[in-house]
């Protein structure tokens, strides 16, 4: 999980940064990004994929990650501007803005996925860098928790839709909730699942 922290390293690198956002797949919400530097002597075990560790230990991790981090930067994009740009350049947009929110900077980066942000800053991408990079793997639990808890807020603004549990995932009951009330105003309008049910009037 340091390997392309060392390679880094060795390359003269002192700063390095995990990339990564959760948020993609689901049908409302933000889409959420991280950035983290860690220290090179990292006294924290256990981390992983977001997506391969139960909610309890994320929110350990978590908590632990933001007591041993250099520094974290979060980037969140609404869901008129996904509509707006599409998901993908939503996504890319706000790990460019996670990076941004980093005091100090980074030297080098370690973005999750196939792809390149916008930053003149030296960056390598990683093919699921969130199961091969413990800096990635951090971000990934800080995107994930940070994603959930706006998600659980979201829930008392529109309970009908069962956020706080699903998330704004595609689940039967979420789209069972949006065929019953129609869409409220975090739902991605673009989203198939969505678009279809957008202009039903909800049930009082």
């Amino acid at each position: 999980m340091r390997t392309h922290e060392k390679k880094a390293g060795k390359k003269g690198f002192s700063r390095i940064a995990g990339v990564d956002e959760a948020g993609r797949g689901p049908l409302a919400g933000p889409v959420v990004s991280a950035a983290v530097i860690l220290p090179f002597r990292f006294p924290v075990s256990g981390v992983t994929d977001s997506k391969r560790l139960s909610r309890k230990k994320r929110e350990d991790l978590y908590e632990a990650i933001y007591e041993h981090a250099l520094t974290i930067g979060i980037g969140i994009v609404d869901p008129a501007e996904i509509d707006r740009i599409n998901i993908l350049r939503a996504s890319l947009l706000s790990m460019s803005m996670s990076v941004d929110n980093l005091d100090p900077q980074p030297d080098y980066l370690l973005v999750d996925g196939p792809f390149r942000i916008s930053s003149a800053l030296t960056q390598e991408p990683v093919i699921h860098g969130d199961a091969r990079s413990i800096s990635i793997a951090a971000a990934s639990i800080i995107a994930k928790v940070t994603r959930d808890r706006l998600m659980e807020r979201y829930h008392q603004d529109y309970p009908e839709f069962g956020f706080a549990g699903h998330k704004g995932y595609p689940t039967r009951a979420h789209k069972e909730a949006i065929r019953k009330f129609g869409c409220c105003p975090i739902h991605r309008k673009s989203f198939r699942g969505v678009k279809e049910h957008f202009n039903v009037k909800r049930e009082e």
